[in-house]
């Protein structure tokens, strides 16, 4: 009992490190990898070279197919070259099973010492996060030292001998088993490893071993097919045609599995060998064949799934893409992009509201309006979206980072808000009564308007660019349309003195459009204030007893505004 639980421990050990790796690899690297994959479309070759280049770093074909299934759900790349980019994965993973076997036993203690001196003293930063690859590395290679151990006195036990024999006999059943492992372990590198060292462990016969790498082949396919179940079809495409690719290919050899066995015994006589070589024989063959069909591939995989249909007309998230949670600097950025979404469906309710002014059209009112759920649609996207990123994985600069984005898009909602119930009183009291606002009036609101839309996207730059100069403008932009609302507050009160009849009639409507376009202007303006006091440019207290200094007056309404309805 005491053997079988060290060979089960020393296999999860196995399947950790390669997890360890997986993960510190796409956190470090994930956006530099992603971008390789993205711009490496101009060719079948460039492609290929790409994903064996990216699953060669990161371990896992698996972590290579979610990444190629976003960019063909997002449109950025097209199927075919998704497709290649799978073959050569699953070259890539091939050929770390080569390096993985060879004798790097003095390896594994450099790797954890240096690993854990470097994660310990610096984890936030990159080098502790290749300090935590370098831990998994060594532990995959200890790993497979304790597998060896642990199958020496295995290969004496009868009655694990007797359960290892069950294994004999029907490939079929050995492909379907080691497709079960790679599902449970998450990693077809870790299983055909462990199938090489029971090789030459005479736990399994050669033939035994080779199925199982067919079945762990074929694991891999029907893996990416499950994480990417919940895709749109473009995704889903691509883990369809990567399984189409590995069918073929194990039913092939499958059938001449025989004679491929003597062929790679005249090869080498080193059973652990020989399975490492059918692996990559296996892949190498699979490319060779379809490299030249991915679009012959991707015409039958479009026509079997058909790509998602747009059932709403409403916004949906469009670039959060889920993949990317490991990878917490690719998430930001994501977050980031559909935050600027929100800002542009601001500005388009802006712009929406002022021919509502102008025009006092009722039917417009209700479009604008459901233009506000498209906000908080989005808003509760990006909010759900952030919370699953891990923030113990978040450095300091990405910490601050996360919360920018999460402000931002609070300020924004509560805009949209604040223009729903704008658009409310002119439909119920302007032009239900068909009133209309005075010439000065009408001036009045139209500049605000325009200096609104202006520091709307002013806002939008700080936030994208984090330009300190630019922020500095932003807060002058604030008092100057604060100190206009108070004028044309002032002015309003002398056209009521004069008794203008459009003043009187529109007189509380005026008074609450021009008050509310201030609030909406400092939520715009809110950006600025992580900016400056980033940069040492802002006082933690504007409430001076004698006078003011430094950059700023002492002004109240320079403060953040207060996240409220």
């Amino acid at each position: 009992m005491q053997t079988l639980l060290n060979f089960l421990a020393s296999v999860a050990l196995l399947v950790w490190g390669t997890h360890i790796v997986r993960s510190g690899v796409l956190r470090v690297y994930g956006a530099d990898l992603r971008r390789v994959l993205s711009r490496s479309i101009s060719g079948r070759a460039s492609a290929f070279l790409a994903g064996l280049g990216v699953t060669s770093l990161v371990q896992s074909s698996s972590a290579t197919a979610l990444i190629a299934s976003s960019f063909v759900a997002q449109n950025l790349i097209g199927l075919p070259a998704a497709l290649a980019i799978m073959l050569g994965a699953d070259v890539g993973t091939a050929l770390m099973a080569q390096i993985f076997s060879l004798d790097l036993s003095w390896l594994s203690p450099l790797l954890i010492l240096a690993g854990v001196i470097f994660f310990l003293s610096c984890r936030d930063t990159r080098a502790g996060q290749l300090g935590r690859v370098a831990i998994g590395l060594g532990l995959m290679l200890l790993a497979l030292q304790l597998v060896m151990a642990a199958t020496h006195p295995i290969t004496e036990a009868h009655g694990v001998r007797v359960i290892f024999s069950t294994l004999s006999g029907d490939v079929m059943l050995d492909m379907l088993i080691g497709a079960v492992f790679v599902i449970a372990s998450f990693s077809s590198l870790a299983v055909v490893l462990l199938c090489a060292t029971l090789a030459a462990s005479h736990v399994v016969s050669e033939t035994v071993a080779l199925s199982l790498v067919l079945g762990a082949n074929l694991g891999s396919g029907l893996l990416a097919l499950i994480v990417n179940a919940r895709t749109s079809g473009g995704g889903r495409r691509v883990a369809f045609g990567n399984l189409l690719f590995k069918v073929t290919g194990c039913l092939a050899f499958a059938t001449t599995l025989p004679w491929i066995a003597e062929l790679l015994a005249r090869v080498d006589s080193d059973l652990r060998r020989q399975v490492l070589n059918f692996h990559v024989v296996f892949n190498l063959a699979i490319s060779i064949v379809f490299i030249g069909l991915t679009e012959v591939t991707a015409r039958f995989v479009e026509r079997w799934i058909p790509a998602a249909k747009e059932t709403t007309a409403h916004a949906e998230p469009r670039f959060l893409d889920t993949a990317a949670i490991g990878t917490p600097g690719l998430a930001l950025a994501n977050a980031a992009r559909e935050a600027l979404r929100i800002g542009d469906t601001i500005e388009q309710m802006l712009n929406g509201m002022l021919e509502v002014i102008r025009d006092n059209d009722a039917s417009r009112v209700n479009d604008i309006i459901r233009l506000d759920d498209d906000v908080d649609r989005l808003y509760t996207g990006v909010k759900l979206y952030l919370t699953q990123i891990s923030r113990e994985q978040l450095d300091e600069r990405d910490s601050r980072r996360w919360q920018e984005i999460i402000s931002l898009t609070i300020n924004l909602e509560h805009v949209g808000d604040i223009l729903e119930h704008i658009l409310l009183d002119l439909r119920d009291k302007k032009i239900a009564h068909r009133l209309s606002f005075s010439e000065a009036g009408m001036k009045e609101i139209t500049s605000l308007h325009e200096r609104l839309v202006a520091n709307l996207r002013l806002g939008l730059s700080v936030f994208l660019n984090g330009d300190v100069e630019m922020a500095q403008q932003l807060l002058a932009e604030k008092e100057r349309f604060r100190d206009l609302e108070r004028a044309y507050h002032d002015t309003h009160l002398e056209r009521l003195a004069d008794q203008s009849m459009a003043a009187i009639e529109t007189s509380s409507l005026h008074l609450d459009i021009i008050s509310d376009m201030r609030r909406i202007n400092s939520f715009f303006c809110s950006t600025a204030y992580p900016i400056l006091e980033q940069a040492g440019k802002l006082r933690k207290s504007r409430l001076l007893s004698g006078g003011s200094t430094g950059a700023y007056p002492a002004r109240p309404d320079l403060a953040p505004p207060t996240a409220s309805k």
